[in-house]
């Protein structure tokens, strides 16, 4: 019988008991995870969908959590990577000006506010014009430490992003706790040696480390180190 370190993660349902984890510094995605922005995901992602004959649902299955050019180039396998990149600018222009419907996780505000003073890092596939947008149109403090699409040459589900992010803080990844919603993030973290809390509907089926439906029943303990302790509901 495997250790649970051997064990595939996604072969492990996520606790959705209470639960308590410790770590010096947290990295936290932004879409899903603390800005609910499926609104404007889908509707761009449905007309370039329309515009290439793609079936939208499945192509929405693998967006959420990378970057716009790594979802062109695995639905469209064999495509110039120039073009992906092309229209992958050209989408996060039409995203950053499309802040409709964009809204907070439940919760959200007040955990970035309890987190405010403690160690932690925005580690997005979004690029800093978007996540500046999306972040203001949901009322977000933006973090002082970012991690965007400009600072990383892989996207997500590569570990790269919060590998940088445990970097900044300066912050073994294992002393870290990550919070992602997607497929792809929740592996990127994972891959980087994080625990990892899963928020939404679409985390609990990748295997967090714990789920939790949104940022509501969550409580930080900020510990006399300087690290932290998660409190956690499913």
């Amino acid at each position: 019988m495997p250790s649970p370190q051997e064990q595939n993660p996604q072969d492990v349902p996520a606790p959705t008991g209470p639960q308590t984890l410790t770590a010096r510094g947290l990295l936290l995605d932004m879409d899903g995870t603390l800005v609910n922005s499926d609104a404007v995901v889908e509707r761009i992602w449905r007309a370039w969908c329309a515009e290439n004959g793609l079936d939208a649902e499945e192509v929405l299955r693998v967006a959420h959590g990378r970057q716009g050019h790594a979802t062109m180039a695995a639905v469209l396998p064999g495509r110039p990577d120039e073009v992906n990149q092309a229209e992958n600018r050209a989408m996060l222009e039409q995203e950053t000006r499309d802040v409709d419907g964009v809204v907070p996780v439940p919760g959200a505000p007040a955990f970035m506010a309890a987190i405010e003073n403690l160690p932690h890092a925005l580690v997005t596939s979004a690029d800093v014009a978007l996540a500046t947008a999306r972040m203001a149109a949901a009322g977000l403090r933006m973090p002082v430490v970012r991690v965007t699409a400009e600072c990383v040459s892989a996207s997500k589900p590569d570990p790269e992003g919060f590998l940088k992010g445990a970097a900044e803080l300066g912050f073994a990844p294992a002393d870290c706790v990550a919070f992602e919603d997607s497929g792809a993030g929740i592996a990127a973290a994972l891959a980087a040696g994080m625990r990892v809390v899963g928020v939404g509907p679409r985390a609990a089926e990748y295997g967090p480390t714990v789920h939790v439906d949104d940022l509501e029943r969550l409580r930080v303990e900020p510990l006399a180190d300087g690290g932290l302790r998660l409190h956690l509901a499913g």
